[in-house]
C-alpha cells in the first residue's frame, strides 16, 4: 500500500467507527477463505460488515472516535466487525465464534464503553432492535385485542347457551 491507499483506508475505517453503534474485535487464527466469506455474508445479511485491517491503520482510524479504548485490543491478527444495532455484530460474531474454532472475541466497544469478551457475549445474548421493536408492537397491540375480546364474550356465551337449547330439543 502506498501513502495514498493508507490515508484512504483510514478514513473509511474512521467514518465506519463514527457511525457504528458498536465495534466488535476478533481474533483470526487461521480462517480459511470460505469460513471468511460465510462470516461475512451472514453480517451482511444482518446489516453489519466484518473487516480485516493492519492494526497500525486501525489505531490511526479510531483517534478522534468514541472507539479510541480499543486500540489496546490490537494486536495479532485481528478483524473487526461494526453494525448500527448495538447487537447485530455481537450476535453474529459470537455465534461464529461458537460453531468454528479459528475465530475468537477478544473485546469490543458500545459507544464509549469498552467490552471484555463476557461482555460482548452478553450482548449478544440481547434481542436485536428489530426483535425488541416487535415485542413493543405486540404488547402495544395487545390492549386492543383484549378489549375486542371482553366486548364480544357475552354475545358468544349467549350464543352457546341458545345453541345448547336447541340441541336439547326445548
Amino acid at each position: 500500500m502506498d501513502r495514498g491507499q493508507k490515508t484512504e483506508a483510514v478514513a473509511a475505517l474512521n467514518a465506519t467507527f463514527k457511525e457504528a453503534g458498536v465495534v466488535v474485535v476478533t481474533r483470526n487464527l487461521g480462517l480459511s477463505v470460505a469460513q471468511s466469506t460465510e462470516l461475512r455474508g451472514k453480517m451482511r445479511e444482518a446489516g453489519a460488515s466484518f473487516k480485516v485491517s493492519k492494526n497500525r491503520l486501525a489505531k490511526r482510524a479510531l483517534e478522534g472516535t468514541d472507539y479510541a479504548p480499543i486500540a489496546d485490543m490490537l494486536s495479532g491478527p485481528v478483524a473487526l466487525a461494526t453494525s448500527d444495532d448495538p447487537v447485530a455484530a455481537a450476535k453474529i460474531a459470537v455465534e461464529f465464534a461458537k460453531s468454528n474454532d479459528n475465530l475468537e472475541i477478544v473485546g469490543g466497544a458500545m459507544g464509549d464503553t469498552l467490552l471484555d469478551e463476557a461482555g460482548v457475549k452478553s450482548l449478544a445474548s440481547m434481542p436485536s432492535l428489530d426483535e425488541l421493536r416487535g415485542t413493543i408492537v405486540g404488547l402495544l397491540q395487545a390492549p386492543s385485542t383484549k378489549i375486542a375480546r371482553v366486548l364480544v364474550e357475552p354475545a358468544s356465551s349467549l350464543a352457546r347457551v341458545v345453541g345448547a337449547y336447541a340441541a336439547t330439543g326445548e
